[in-house]
């Protein structure tokens, strides 16, 4: 009986999901940029089902921010520009350059939330994505089901009692008991109400099976890939998206959903290889396989001693929606040949806790606090490149135009991100929520010099030990840091 009154209440919650996102389990959005003048952290939380709320934490480096209000909008269709009334974030009591909000996110696909700043230095805004999906559905809470069962039932037997008082009782005076007439149009009265709310509650219960079923085939699966070797050093790889297909019915609510020939290029380069060795993680590479036709890319290996690895490949669709692709493979040798281009990682890579040796005597330093990372927070975490007499290194370059690469990968490989130093998100994702073209920031950032000094916002989603990889451009060439991370 739970089963089926579990319907009579239906609108009083939303099942319970897990998020993901473009990173693998690790669905939060972290973003370091500027509003106009404003020097922001943006940390941003997916609903954990959509519809639903996403969190929102800014916190203003400088104390000359007044006023942070929130505005959700889609990227592309017709929400990118019917912009509801922004929410004003609360200022904390405590920090005072730290501010908090919630905002409802209506339907899956990618969002960006526009962050609207007043201050000492006027107005401004920055536009940071947001992918929002839901990934899975759970039965409902046994304690709710008990509730709305118990006051299905009570609804019920009103129902019930109401029909048979109607048709027994309307008639008589106070204190008049029914005639044998009466009475008998009673238990009709009683057998025809029963019948119409069972009715009622096998078809309710028939519309939810159909209804729930249709969202559940709407949850976003974690894409993977079907890797093959060929000639001994040629990876091919078959990307199998279950989220291409979706329920016809449901299109119309997903303008960007999700398909395999809409890719668009994130730093030049349509996929992001990344290839680790397991479960050691001393060997890295991050390569950019050329695409042969939708779904399907082809890239040369290097020089690869025999293992297993872990497969990520990132790709952003021309929504800004981005993903990852996992897969795990055995290789045997591989010969290989040089790097080439953007392509670069290591063989034999020595995590350290602090200080990781590169080529020439020169070392990359974690400016790392004394205190232990925790879970969900949000920090910066800070390298610096120092030459062989300890000096801060002279030549460093941009790398596809960006400062440096970071990948925080869990060392089960459950948990990945690739991270930039502007944050977590595709930049290609930031240029079209600035409404601006994919490679825009890379056309823009390839002529900026860098410093000794690169930084990356990232926020552990769940306590355990980690390996963070961090790549910089040093003349002319990629090199690679790796380091031991621990968060509680």
């Amino acid at each position: 009986m739970y089963r089926s009154m579990r319907t009579v209440f239906l609108a009083l919650g939303f099942l319970l999901s897990l998020s993901a996102t473009a990173h693998v389990n690790s669905p939060d959005v972290y973003y370091d940029g500027y509003a106009g003048p404003y020097h922001l952290l943006v940390t941003l939380r997916p609903p954990a089902v959509v519809p639903g709320v996403a969190q929102v934490q800014v916190r203003s480096v400088g104390n000359d921010v007044d006023e942070v209000k929130l505005l959700p909008l889609r990227i592309i269709g017709p929400g990118a520009k019917m912009a509801p009334v922004p929410d004003p974030a609360k200022r904390s009591a405590d920090d005072p350059q730290l501010y908090t909000g919630s905002l409802w996110i209506m339907v899956r696909g990618s969002w960006k939330v526009q962050i609207q700043v007043t201050g000492q230095k006027g107005a401004a805004q920055l536009d940071v994505p947001l992918p929002a999906v839901s990934s899975n559905s759970q039965p409902m809470q046994a304690g709710l089901g008990i509730l709305l069962a118990f006051l299905g039932l009570a609804l019920a037997a009103g129902l019930i009692g109401i029909i048979v008082a109607a048709v027994r009782d309307a008639g008589l005076s106070a204190g008049e008991t029914p005639a044998p007439a009466q009475a008998r149009r009673g238990r009709i009265g009683f057998a025809i109400a029963l019948v119409i709310v069972a009715a009622a509650v096998i078809a309710g219960n028939q519309w939810w099976g159909r209804e729930a079923s249709a969202n559940a085939r709407l949850n976003y699966k974690l894409p993977n890939m079907k890797p093959a070797l060929l000639g001994g050093h040629l990876l091919r790889l078959r990307l199998d998206n279950p989220n291409e297909s979706e329920p016809t019915r449901f299109r119309s609510e997903q303008p960007d959903r999700i398909r395999l020939d809409d890719l668009i290029p994130d730093h030049g380069h349509l996929m992001h290889l990344f290839i680790v060795r397991m479960p050691d993680m001393k060997a890295f590479w991050h390569l950019h396989p050329d695409q042969t036709q939708p779904g399907d890319f082809a890239q040369n290996l290097p020089m690869m001693p025999e293992g297993q690895y872990r497969l990520y490949g990132d790709i952003v669709h021309h929504t800004g929606f981005p993903e990852t692709e996992v897969a795990t493979v055995n290789l045997p040798a591989i010969t290989g040949g040089p790097l080439n281009g953007d392509d670069a990682g290591s063989l034999d890579l020595a995590p350290a806790d602090t200080i990781a040796q590169l080529s020439g005597g020169y070392r990359m330093v974690w400016q790392r606090d004394a205190q232990p990372f925790k879970a969900n927070q949000p920090y910066w975490f800070r390298f610096r490149i120092e030459d062989k007499d300890g000096k801060p290194a002279a030549d460093l370059e941009p790398y596809m135009g960006m400062p440096g690469h970071a990948v925080f990968l869990s060392t089960d490989g459950n948990i990945f991100a690739h991270v930039h130093p502007a944050g977590s998100v595709s930049m290609a994702a930031v240029s079209l929520a600035e409404g601006r073209s994919p490679n825009a920031e890379m056309e823009s950032m390839d002529h900026k010099s860098s410093s000794a000094e690169v930084s990356f916002p990232y926020g552990f989603p769940q306590s355990g030990e980690y390996r963070i990889f961090v790549q910089i451009k040093r003349a002319g060439k990629v090199e690679t840091g790796a380091f031991v991370a621990k968060a509680e």
